[in-house]
């Protein structure tokens, strides 16, 4: 029988390495069909999944306490699987070079435990060659066994999007590729099993990883364009939103909008395409021009913050200043590589310590990688400023004497980062209202 077939009739397993955002969602998945071990070196990770908790809210509590998965921080269970699937991040340095230390780990405590007739897929987003190049050498050095003969790898390149519950695993089409055609078609008809949409076969490895790191490269640089619209049309005194609400009339726009680009997909991957293409040789320029004005979005806010309170008539340094929202997008806890920071960094310049409430964000998740104490929203009074970052379910419901409340004595101001208020309305009761 062939490891696909043995996945079914559970005489063999499937093994995910790595269960956050990514790797959480298709373990649950995978339970339904197939005998699942969830392995994560966080002990305290597993305890809270045993214990029925969805600290990644991507599938839910109960998804969690009702599903098959084995989990486990014990290494050495993954002997008992035979159809591996790594799903662990892959961030960047602070230079902006790829960070392969978590997928590199990856492969060494899978490698050790590695038996023949194995098939290992990797999700983790990477630069076009890693799978073959970076972690094939890892497995083989730390199994004793040849890839190729002892086991085979494949590429199927994650598509979660943290926060959706439109877009899910099940719902959107997978991109599959093997390293010769049996391993492809292995992989193929195992991600079938919960994958509704449908695969797409990739040809090779290496065109799946580019698939991968140009499909958020695209929005990157098309937000970036927005962003640095809405700085024109800011100088021109012209609202970003209505240009493109007008804009989009026509049926071939394309529909972006300007605003933070944090995260661990879209403010990341494209780093990993232009990192390979000079390495090559080739000096990126639509991409790293992307990069650097999107990257620049949380300063640029900040000043306009500061701007604000001038007009306000109100003094910057010690200004009263909140902030609502702190996670990288919205309606998600996950504040890695959250943009929202780079105002907070950028306002103390100018002698300002804001205040940061968001009831959706991991708060020790906050403490531990910003430093950030997250408060209630009923702590924020008398303020000069309040800073709407992140469009939260919970904040679009805002009407404006919900906002008005969060307010001292004098002129209000209101910088709405994602746009979803009424300017009208607010002008018109006599805030200062700004957005991108």
């Amino acid at each position: 029988m062939s490891l696909y077939e043995d996945l079914v009739c559970r005489k063999e397993s499937l093994a995910l390495v790595g269960l956050g955002y990514v790797g959480l969602p298709i373990a649950v998945a995978f339970s339904k069909k197939v005998n699942v071990i969830g392995f994560d070196t966080n002990t305290e990770k597993i305890g809270l999944y045993k214990s029925g908790n969805d600290p990644t809210r991507e599938v839910g509590d109960k998804a969690v306490e009702n599903c098959d998965v084995e989990f486990t921080s014990n290494p050495d269970d993954l002997k008992r699987a035979r159809f591996f699937v790594v799903a662990v991040p892959t961030p960047v340095f602070d230079d902006h070079t790829p960070d392969l230390t978590l997928v590199e780990n990856a492969c060494r405590i899978l490698g050790a435990r590695l038996s023949p007739r194995s098939v290992v897929v990797f999700e983790s987003t990477v630069y076009p060659g890693v799978t073959e190049e970076v972690c094939v050498p890892i497995l083989e050095k730390e199994s004793g066994l040849t890839c190729g003969v002892d086991f085979k790898v494949g590429y199927s390149p994650e598509r979660i999007n943290p926060g959706d519950k439109e877009h899910r695993l099940e719902t959107i089409i997978k991109i599959v590729s093997g390293m010769d055609a049996e391993t492809l078609d292995c992989v193929a008809k195992t991600y079938e099993l919960v994958v509704k949409a449908g695969v797409h076969r990739a040809p090779t490895i290496k065109v799946a990883e580019a698939a991968k790191v140009i499909e958020n490269s695209q929005r990157d640089v098309n937000i970036a364009f927005m962003n640095e619209l809405s700085m024109i049309f800011d100088r021109l005194g012209i609202d970003t939103k209505s240009v493109l609400e007008a804009a989009g009339t026509k049926w071939n726009f394309l529909r972006f909008y300007p605003g933070l680009v944090g995260g661990h997909c879209i403010g990341v991957d494209p780093y990993y395409l232009t990192y390979r293409a000079g390495a090559l040789g080739y000096h990126s320029q639509i991409i790293l021009a992307g990069r650097t004005i999107n990257d620049s979005m949380g300063k640029y806010v900040a000043e306009n913050c500061v701007k604000t309170l001038i007009k306000a008539n109100k003094l910057v340094k010690g200004a009263r200043v909140a902030i609502l929202g702190f996670t990288f997008k919205e309606n998600c806890p996950d504040t890695r590589n959250t943009k929202v920071f780079d105002i907070v960094k950028e306002l103390r310049e100018y002698g300002i310590e804001p205040t940061i409430s968001d009831s959706v964000a991991d708060a020790d998740e906050a403490r531990r990688f910003y430093g950030v104490e997250l408060v209630g929203i009923d702590r924020i009074t008398s303020m000069d400023v309040v800073i709407l970052a992140v469009a939260h379910d919970e904040y679009k419901s805002f009407n404006r004497s919900d906002l008005d409340v969060l307010f001292g004595k004098g002129t209000r101001a209101l910088l709405d980062i994602k746009g979803f208020l009424n300017r009208k309305e607010f002008e018109d009761a006599g805030y200062i209202y700004w957005r991108l």
